[in-house]
């Protein structure tokens, strides 16, 4: 099918998180196939840029997108929704990113033909707990730009430099493990992500420079194309070193929190660094690039496109009063995390009314010393001056 309009959807395109560098990657692979993709999401930052800069619309406002889109390509339920309502002929595919996120629960309305997970652990959660119909579900990975993340040199013998590559990674969560690790084993460790205020916008520069990188998810997939070796890490937990022989089976949860089933512990960190291989790693990192490369990703869904286009998904029928329902049900599911979201304000409202009253509190105790010193000094200079008059 030539040409055609898709509108994707995301919560926030700010930075570079695992569904913002999906977003970018979907488009860009969209645009170089001949389509028009829009990006909308309600808050926009600097990959918004980066996107309007090679030739994709981009905005926060669903107003300007004209004409309607061809299909509504959906991350995250409440922009989806949105932009459903919008464009009320539009059919609809949605994408669940996450197991546990609420932002990621599936919204149900007849025109979304396909629910796709991005692995097996999130399409648990599209049938087991949304009771998604299987034959309206599919299972389409993640992918890595191969463009973008070229191959590094053949990795040294002994692994030298490493990498926590994990916007989670912080002093409360698996740094201090991770970087114990690697002072029993001899490792230069280096840090990119948020949680440590090193963001990098652009990996792709700087992950080809490590011999071991560890990461989960979407920044494993990256660091394994590079051609480094991963152990798989995050806040969650710690995996093993990604191998050949559990490659296919890591693939399948997306290197992500279901394969995480070790606590992040320094000792068995140090077990999984003391498995690298280089040979075994640049086996995987071939399987990587033949396997999980952009390209494939974008034939798989221009196929799951054209087939929900072309009618060939079986949806229920669908009326306007149907619809209104199916919004309001989707509203009300949002009751909780609202609830949740005011909750939380009004508790750190009252803490922040806790410290300021403590604070005023230790500011009249502070004071009241400063006087009583003040008295005592005073006393005992009026003594003192009486002693050298008599």
């Amino acid at each position: 099918m030539n040409n055609m309009r898709v509108l994707i959807t995301n919560l926030v395109m700010l930075g570079r998180s695992g569904t913002e560098s999906h977003v970018r990657d979907l488009a860009l692979g969209l645009s170089r196939r001949g389509h028009t993709p829009i990006v909308y999401s309600p808050r926009l930052g600097e990959p918004s840029l980066e996107l309007r800069a090679a030739g994709i619309a981009v905005t926060d406002d669903m107003n300007s997108v004209w004409p309607a889109p061809d299909l509504i390509h959906g991350h995250h339920n409440l922009p989806t929704m949105a932009a459903l309502l919008h464009f009320t002929g539009t059919p609809a595919v949605f994408v669940c990113h996450d197991r546990l996120a609420w932002h990621d629960a599936p919204p149900r309305l007849g025109r979304i033909r396909r629910y796709v997970a991005v692995d097996c652990h999130c399409l648990e959660r599209l049938v087991q707990e949304h009771a998604i119909p299987a034959s309206q579900t599919l299972v389409i990975p993640n992918s890595v730009d191969l463009d973008r993340f070229k191959q590094r040199e053949p990795l040294p013998l002994r692994p030298a430099r490493a990498l926590l590559f994990s916007n989670y990674a912080n002093l409360h969560t698996h740094l201090n493990p991770v970087r114990e690790a690697c002072l029993r084993t001899g490792l230069q460790l280096d840090v990119i992500g948020s949680g440590v205020n090193n963001v990098r916008d652009h990996p792709e520069h700087v992950l080809g420079q490590y011999d071991l990188v560890f990461a989960k998810a979407r920044c494993a997939l990256e660091a394994l194309a590079t051609g480094a070796a991963v152990v798989l890490c995050g806040s969650e937990g710690s995996g093993p070193l990604v191998t050949l022989n559990q490659l296919e089976y890591l693939r399948r949860f997306n290197f992500g929190r279901r394969v995480l089933e070790q606590p992040v512990a320094a000792e068995l960190l140090v077990e999984q660094i003391n498995r690298y291989d280089a040979s075994e790693t640049a086996r995987v990192t071939a399987w990587i690039r033949a396997e999980a490369g952009l390209d494939k990703m974008i034939s798989e869904w221009l196929k799951v496109y054209e087939e929900v286009l072309a009618g060939n998904v079986a949806a229920p029928e669908m009326t306007p009063e149907s619809e209104s329902r199916a919004a309001s049900d989707f509203l009300c599911s949002l009751e909780p995390h609202l609830f949740n979201v005011f909750a939380a304000a009004d508790k750190i409202q009252h803490l922040e009314a806790q410290v300021q009253s403590q604070a005023l509190e230790l500011c009249r105790v502070r004071e009241g010393r400063r006087r009583l010193t003040t008295r005592f000094f005073r006393g005992v200079r009026r003594r003192l001056q009486n002693l050298t008059k008599g």
